[in-house]
């Protein structure tokens, strides 16, 4: 009586164990498929938010416009978790507003790169990053203008679906420039694994 059960017991592990297998094999290939280097790029919205300091006046610019992104890098092949170096050009457009009776207008662009790493869920997956951005800023005001540029902290968190070596991509981008109090970018963009 016991012995078929027995039996049947060890037939169906066996095979949960050839599901096991085929399953982390599959994983694995998915994995070196998403190996090597990769391009992409990105458009969305990006913020910037500045106080005025006018003793007089004090005012906070915050406006939205326009921006766009292309990058490049690599993806190192590991087993539990994808890791990349990343690096690209970000255009974080031209913000402008009336403010304390002066027109403002706020333009800003510059070089990003990044260490990410994140994890899959099957098709789809999930990152954060970290590193710096070296930008180029300026601020008009009444039609005076003023430039500035520095390197400085950036941050990021997103998804992904692969697509085969395709993959679409949507992500929080917060760059720590001096002087803001914050400027920062959502976008979703397409990404070519090759």
């Amino acid at each position: 009586m016991f012995t078929g059960f027995l039996t049947e017991k060890r037939r169906s592990g066996g095979a949960g164990a050839v599901l096991l297998v085929a399953a982390l094999l599959l994983m694995s290939a998915e994995s070196k498929a998403d190996s090597g280097f990769f391009v992409g790029g990105s458009v969305g919205t990006a913020g910037v938010e500045i106080d005025v300091n006018d003793p007089n006046n004090p005012a906070t610019f915050d406006e939205d416009d326009f921006a766009w992104k292309a990058f490049l890098g690599y993806n190192f092949d590991l087993t539990l978790l994808n890791l990349a170096v990343e690096g690209g050009y970000v255009d974080l457009g031209a913000s402008g507003a009336t403010l304390v009776g002066s027109d403002f207008e706020v333009s800003a662009d510059g070089l990003d790169a990044f260490v990410v790493l994140g994890f899959d869920l099957g098709p789809v997956g999930v990152f954060a990053k970290a590193g710096a951005i070296s930008w180029d800023a300026e601020l008009s005001i009444d039609g005076i203008s003023v430039s500035d540029d520095g390197t400085d902290p950036a941050y990021g968190v997103g998804a992904k679906i692969g697509l085969g070596s395709f993959a679409l991509r949507v992500e929080y981008e917060l760059f720590d420039i001096e002087d803001t109090e914050a400027v920062s970018m959502i976008s979703a963009g397409l990404v070519w694994t090759f």
